[in-house]
């Protein structure tokens, strides 16, 4: 070859190459999927929905017409004291990954770090996911209505009965002590203790329904009976309130399940089919348990129900096939029942609308579930080879989670009451939290 042709070469490459890195570049730079970017957001509305205006109904419409104001209040304040918390560092502590190694037990083992803190590095360009990439701004506010929800639900166990000021300072604390690790250690990856444990909660299970019962079963207890419980009708005023809620959870669940998979998927499809019927089956289930039992089935049993299915195939959603939903969700209608109305009568505890009865012992049992039915030998679309091996992980979950909870929960509550007590007086118990805590009325008529 001359120097002349070498160098023309030379100069070709020197035009070709730019083009070849400019290629491979944009081979490498992560793409946006739109598809599984519309659906998160899809997702993340339905789960607010959940909430506000879901939750706030479905709890109001149980409480007695002087009280119906305080608990949709709860639930509204709840929605914007977590997003806000949420955005400081609730969002760094639940998925900040700095620190973690697999299987090495270490404080980031427990909750993530501040690196994160005020979302800091997130922008418009922030993109995440493993098989499918979107925002991490939805990622972020995807998240932030499940910390929402956990605490608001809650709220079932000690209506009519707590002070506005000390259920926020509680829900403050609660959340960052309780909610944001047991978070991490479930779903933040590799490295954290749950999930090195090899626990399997697809959508919260653990991190939001056993979390929220089992703190609320802690609350009704610490706080005591309501005045006149359970000689005295406490009847829900409202149960058109109760259905329509209920009704909303149902709709708004499939974004709390089928968005779980994170992608517009297979996972998603599978997670919404499953739901429905577990819902349905557990709705059934229960209205059968009560007319056989009490001679009638109620309104306010089926709307229970519903709440139990879909709280115990949660933590089951993207594993289990069709036949494992059911039976999960007809299991759960049958349990919660017999618990949620033996149980607390035998036990005299005041759990004001059932959140333990529904969402502890539903979680406790679709958790349990989750390590049978995700098994392929029985239908599912897990990695579950040995279920005896994989029941007993979902038994140290659900264990450590009660234990934590339970544990975390009373202390918080018992300084809070020593510092300012948790209870109105039972002159305001009396008149209804709607006009001594918020001087308004749910009805003038």
């Amino acid at each position: 070859m001359t120097l002349r042709q070498f160098a023309g070469l030379g100069a070709l490459l020197s035009l070709v190459t730019p083009g070849l890195a400019m290629a491979a570049d944009e081979v490498a730079a992560p793409v946006l999927n739109s598809g599984d970017t519309a659906w998160m957001l899809t997702s993340t509305a339905l789960v607010l929905f959940m909430t506000v205006p879901g939750l706030a109904l479905f709890y109001g419409g149980m409480v007695r017409s002087k009280n119906v104001l305080s608990v949709m209040m709860q639930c509204f304040a709840i929605t914007g004291l977590i997003s806000i918390l949420w955005c400081i560092y609730g969002y760094s502590m639940a998925f900040d990954t700095t620190g973690m190694e697999a299987n090495v037990i270490n404080f980031n083992s427990f909750v993530g770090g501040l690196s994160k803190a005020f979302l800091a590095g997130i922008t418009p360009s922030s993109i995440t996911g493993a098989t499918a990439l979107f925002p991490e701004a939805v990622f972020v506010t995807f998240q932030m209505t499940f910390a929402i929800i956990t605490p608001a639900l809650i709220v079932g166990a000690f209506a009519e009965r707590m002070k506005f000021s000390a259920m926020l300072i509680f829900m403050a604390i609660w959340f960052t002590l309780v909610y944001a690790p047991i978070a991490h250690m479930v779903w933040s990856g590799v490295g954290g203790l749950l999930w090195d444990w090899g626990v399997l909660d697809f959508a919260g299970g653990t991190v939001v329904h056993i979390n929220a019962g089992v703190a609320g079963l802690v609350a009704c207890l610490v706080l005591g009976k309501r005045k006149g419980f359970p000689t005295t009708p406490m009847a829900p005023h409202n149960l058109g309130y109760t259905l329509v809620g209920a009704a909303m959870l149902w709709v708004g669940w499939f974004g709390f399940n089928a968005g779980s998979a994170a992608a517009a998927n297979g996972t998603a499809g599978m997670a919404m089919l499953v739901t429905q019927i577990a819902t349905a089956a557990a709705a059934l289930g229960w209205m059968f348990a009560e007319w056989l039992t009490h001679g009638k089935p109620s309104a306010l049993g089926i709307a229970s129900g519903v709440v139990a299915g879909l709280v115990a195939i949660t933590p089951a959603a993207g594993t289990v096939g069709p036949m494992g939903g059911l039976i999960i969700g007809l299991a759960a209608g049958v349990v919660c029942f017999f618990c949620a109305t033996s149980l607390k009568r035998k036990l005299g505890y005041d759990d004001s609308l059932d959140a333990f009865g529904v969402h502890g012992i539903g979680g406790i049992l679709g958790a349990i579930l989750t390590g049978v039915f995700a098994a392929p030998s029985l239908g599912g679309f897990g990695t579950v080879t040995d279920i005896a091996a994989q029941v007993w992980i979902q038994c140290k979950g659900v264990g450590f989670t009660i234990i934590y909870t339970a544990i975390v929960t009373f202390i918080i509550l018992k300084v809070l009451d020593a510092v300012m007590g948790l209870r109105v007086t039972e002159e305001e118990e009396a008149v209804g939290l709607d006009l001594a805590q918020h001087n308004e009325r749910g009805y003038n008529l």
